[in-house]
C-alpha cells in the first residue's frame, strides 16, 4: 500500500460551527468520496474542533497504547495551527468508518502506520484552520490576512492580537481556503523538538485510566474458565457449589466457558475453583509442536507465491554448488502488561463496552454479534492501552464479557483474565520454516533464494483478503528486502498448521529478518569477507541504508576480528519505511554469553517526536530479546505448556544490555518506528554468537541450542 495519498482540500476539510461557538475542521485520513457517496454522505474524519474558550480538541484517530501518539499527533496538528500542544485535548475516536487508517484498510492502530498515516492530512487541518482564524482577525481589524500572524493561541497584528476562541465562531463561517501552504521542515518549531510527553505526567502518577482501571456504577466482576485444550467447548458443568458462596451472584455458561459474576474479582476467581466442568476438547486435543512443525516441513517443497523476483536464480543455483541452510523461528505469546479485560453493559439501550482494543470497530462488531443488536446499538469507549503489541486487535475477550453481561441485563460487568488465561488462550506468533539457498561469485551474492513457509494470520482475522496466495504481512521483510543481487527469487508458501495466530510486533520482518540475515552473514564467511563490507557491497543503490549500517559500525567499534571472549554481530534492513541497522556486542566463553551492547543507527525520515522515536526503539529492543534468547510456546495435547512467567521466560533487568540509539538526520517522510526496534535483534545476536563460540545457530530461541544467556 502507498505510504502517500495527494487529498485535495475538499477531499480531507470540512468546517462547520460548534453548537454554543466555535471552529470545528474535520479531517479525511483517506475515506474517498465514491466510498462517502455510497454511504449516502460525505462525513470526514478526526475532528479538530476549536472552542470559544481557546481549548482545541483533536478525537485522536488511533488508540494510545504507548507509542506515542496522543502527543505526536497533537503534535502535527499544533505545528501548523500555532498553539501549544498542552493546550490541546485528545480524546480517543469511537469506531467510526471516517477514522479509517488508509495504510491498513480499517480502524486500525498498529503496522507503525499512526504517523505515516497522518503526515498529511493533521498538517493540513491545522494549517487551514489558523488560515481561517487568521482571516476572521483580519476581517474584524480591517486589516489585509498578510499583514497578521498566528502563534501561541493567538492571531496578531502589530501590537494588537485576538485569541483563537473570541475569533472561532467567525472563522467557522468562512469559506474554505485553498490549499494554505504547509511550513518547510526548515520552519518547524514542533516538529522534531524535545517535548515531554503529554500523558507522562499523569502516567509517572498512576493517575491513568487504562482499561482494567475502568468502573462503573453497580458494577460486578466476572472470573471466566476456559477449556484448556484450545478450541475446546463445555460439555456440562456443575455450579452449585459455588453459587452457595456469599457475593457469587450468576454462573453462566457462554459455550467456551463457564463464568462467576461476583461482587468482587476475587470472589469470582476463587469461586472457579468450585465449579466442577466436564469439556468436550475436540479435534484440538491432537494438536502438539512436532505435529505443528511437521506440517511446515510438508510444505517446503511446494512452490508458493513469488514475492520478488530478479534475473534467473534458478538457473544460477543450478549450475554451481549452492550454499544452502533452513532457519526456523518459535511460537510465541504477546504477555502484555495488562492482561486482556473488558466492562461491559447490556441493557435496553444496546450495549456498552469500555475496553483496551486496537481495533475499535470489530470490537463494535462482536459485540453487536454477541448481543443481538444492531451495531449503531453498541457504544465503545476505547480506553489507553496497557500494551498492544498486536494482541488487541483481537477481540475474544470483548465478545466473552459482552456474553457474560447479557446474563444481568442492566448491570455492568467487568471481565478479567489472569495471566494464565492470557498465556494459554492467546493468538500466538506464527510459527515458520525457511529455506534458503545462494551463490558466491568473485566474493558476492551471484543469486540468492528464500522461500518462507508459515501460517497466514490474515486469512483468520480477514478472510478473503489473501489474493494468490500472497498475505501482505507475511512478505514483510521479504518485499523490502534491500541488497542489490542480480537473480532473486524470494517466495512464500502459506501452511495452516492448526493454530490459531495473531500480529506479534514486528510480524514477518522479525521472521525473515532472523533468516535473511543470519543467511547473509554466513555468505559473508564464506566469501571470506569483513560482513558489515559484505553488506555495504550490496547497497550501492541505497543510500539511506548504508548509511545506517556505516553508522552503526562506526558507533559500535565494530571488529570482525575483535579480541578472545568478545565478538559483534550485525544486520540491516528497511522496514516500515524506515532504514535500521544494528551491532551487537557478545562477551563470553564456551556457552555461556553476555549481552554486552546492542547499537541502532535509524533513519526514519523526520523524526516527529525525537525522544520517544529513540524510546520506541529501545522498547522494540527489549521486544526483539523476548523473540531471541528463551521466549517460546510450545504445545502437547493441544495445550499450551507455558502459564506465566516462570516458564514463559522474558528478559529481566539486568539481562538487559545498554542500548544506544542514533537518529540520522533526514527531510524524507516520515517512516514507521513502532516496531522498527524488534526485527534486527535476533540476526544481530546470533552472528555475534557465531563470531564468539563458532557455532551457527539456525532456530530461535536462541538457549534451545544450548547457549545461556547470563
Amino acid at each position: 500500500m502507498s505510504s502517500h495519498t495527494n487529498l485535495g482540500r475538499r477531499q480531507f476539510l470540512k468546517v462547520s460551527v460548534l453548537a454554543g461557538g466555535g471552529l470545528m475542521v474535520g479531517i479525511d485520513f483517506g475515506w474517498t468520496r465514491a466510498r462517502a457517496a455510497a454511504a449516502g454522505a460525505f462525513t470526514p474524519n478526526a475532528w479538530v474542533s476549536v472552542h470559544p474558550d481557546g481549548r482545541v480538541s483533536l478525537v485522536c484517530p488511533r488508540n494510545e497504547m504507548g507509542q506515542d501518539v496522543h502527543t505526536s499527533l497533537t503534535m502535527l496538528l499544533a505545528e501548523e495551527l500555532a498553539v501549544d500542544p498542552k493546550q490541546v485535548n485528545v480524546e480517543e475516536a469511537p469506531p467510526d468508518p471516517v477514522y479509517i487508517n488508509k495504510l491498513m484498510g480499517s480502524q486500525i492502530t498498529g503496522g507503525s502506520t499512526s504517523i505515516r498515516d497522518a503526515w498529511d492530512p493533521l498538517r493540513k487541518a491545522g494549517a487551514t484552520a489558523r488560515a481561517m482564524l487568521v482571516s476572521a482577525a483580519a476581517a474584524r481589524w480591517k486589516v489585509p490576512a498578510a499583514e497578521c500572524h498566528a502563534a501561541s493561541g493567538y492571531v496578531i497584528h502589530d501590537n494588537r492580537r485576538l485569541a483563537y476562541g473570541a475569533l472561532a465562531t467567525e472563522a467557522a463561517r468562512l469559506p474554505v481556503p485553498d490549499d494554505v501552504p504547509l511550513k518547510s521542515a526548515g520552519e518547524f518549531s514542533l516538529i522534531g523538538k524535545p517535548l515531554p510527553r503529554l500523558d507522562g505526567s499523569d502516567k509517572a502518577r498512576g493517575r491513568t485510566i487504562f482499561g482494567i482501571d475502568v468502573k462503573q456504577p453497580g458494577m460486578k466482576y466476572a472470573a471466566l474458565a476456559t477449556c484448556p485444550v484450545l478450541g475446546g467447548r463445555v460439555a456440562s458443568f456443575d455450579a452449585s457449589k459455588a453459587q452457595k458462596r456469599p457475593g457469587v451472584r450468576k454462573v453462566v455458561d457462554i459455550g467456551e466457558g463457564v463464568a462467576v459474576i461476583a461482587d468482587h474479582y476475587w470472589i469470582a476467581r476463587s469461586a472457579l475453583a468450585d465449579v466442577a466442568i466436564r469439556w468436550d476438547e475436540g479435534p484440538g486435543a491432537a494438536l502438539d509442536t512436532a505435529a505443528i512443525y511437521a506440517a511446515l516441513e510438508q510444505a517446503k517443497d511446494r512452490p508458493g507465491a513469488a514475492v520478488k523476483q530478479a534475473g534467473d536464480a534458478a538457473a544460477v543455483l543450478a549450475r554451481t554448488k549452492p550454499i544452502e541452510a533452513r532457519y526456523t523461528s518459535q511460537m510465541l505469546a504477546h504477555v502484555t502488561l495488562e492482561p486482556p479485560n473488558c466492562l461491559a453493559l447490556v441493557s435496553s439501550r444496546g450495549v456498552d463496552v469500555w475496553t483496551s482494543t486496537q481495533f475499535p470497530p470489530r470490537a463494535r462488531d462482536v459485540a453487536a454479534q454477541v448481543a443481538a443488536v444492531r451495531a449503531e446499538q453498541v457504544r465503545v469507549h476505547p480506553q489507553f492501552i496497557g500494551g498492544g503489541f498486536g494482541r488487541r486487535l483481537d477481540v475474544d475477550f470483548i465478545g466473552q464479557a459482552v456474553a457474560i453481561a447479557k446474563a444481568v441485563p442492566g448491570t455492568p460487568v467487568k471481565l478479567i483474565w489472569t495471566r494464565e488465561d492470557d498465556v494459554s488462550h492467546d493468538f500466538y506468533r506464527p510459527p515458520s520454516l525457511h529455506l534458503l539457498s545462494a551463490a558466491l561469485e568473485g566474493g558476492r551474492i551471484s543469486a540468492f533464494a528464500h522461500k518462507m513457509i508459515s501460517p497466514s494470520i490474515t486469512n483468520r482475522l480477514f478472510p478473503g483478503v489473501v489474493n494468490d496466495g500472497i498475505d501482505g504481512f507475511m512478505t514483510e521483510g521479504i518485499v523490502n528486502f534491500t541488497y542489490d543481487i542480480p537473480n532473486l527469487d524470494l517466495r512464500t508458501v502459506i501452511q495452516e498448521v492448526g493454530l490459531r495466530v495473531g500480529y506479534w510486533r514486528s510480524v514477518s520482518n522479525a521472521l525473515n529478518a532472523f533468516a535473511i540475515e543470519s543467511f547473509v552473514d554466513e555468505l559473508a564467511h564464506e566469501a571470506g569477507r569483513n560482513p558489515v563490507a559484505f553488506r555495504l557491497a550490496l547497497l550501492d543503490g541505497k543510500p539511506r541504508q548504508r548509511a545506517v549500517l556505516e553508522r552503526a559500525a562506526k558507533d559500535a567499534g565494530f571488529d570482525a576480528k575483535p579480541s578472545s571472549g568478545r565478538a559483534f554481530g550485525v544486520a540491516s534492513m528497511e522496514c516500515y519505511d524506515s532504514h535500521v541497522a544494528l551491532v551487537a556486542e557478545l562477551s563470553g566463553t564456551g556457552d555461556h554469553a553476555k549481552l554486552e551492547k546492542l547499537t541502532y543507527a535509524v533513519d526514519c525520515g523526520v523524526a516527529v517526536h525525537p525522544d520517544q522515536v529513540i524510546a520506541q526503539i529501545e522498547g522494540g529492543a527489549v521486544t526483539g530479546l523476548i523473540n531471541t534468547l528463551r521466549s517460546k510456546v510450545t504445545i502437547r495435547n493441544g495445550r499450551v505448556e507455558q502459564s506465566n512467567f516462570d516458564n514463559f521466560r522474558i528478559p529481566r533487568m539486568p539481562e538487559v544490555p545498554p542500548i544506544e540509539v542514533t537518529l540520522i538526520p533526514s527531510d524524507a517522510r516520515p517512516g514507521g518506528i513502532g516496531e522498527a526496534g524488534v526485527p534486527l535483534v535476533a540476526p544481530a545476536i546470533a552472528n555475534a554468537l557465531f563470531g564468539l563460540t563458532g557455532k551457527r545457530v539456525r532456530a530461535l530461541p536462541l538457549e534451545d541450542a544450548g547457549v545461556t544467556f547470563v
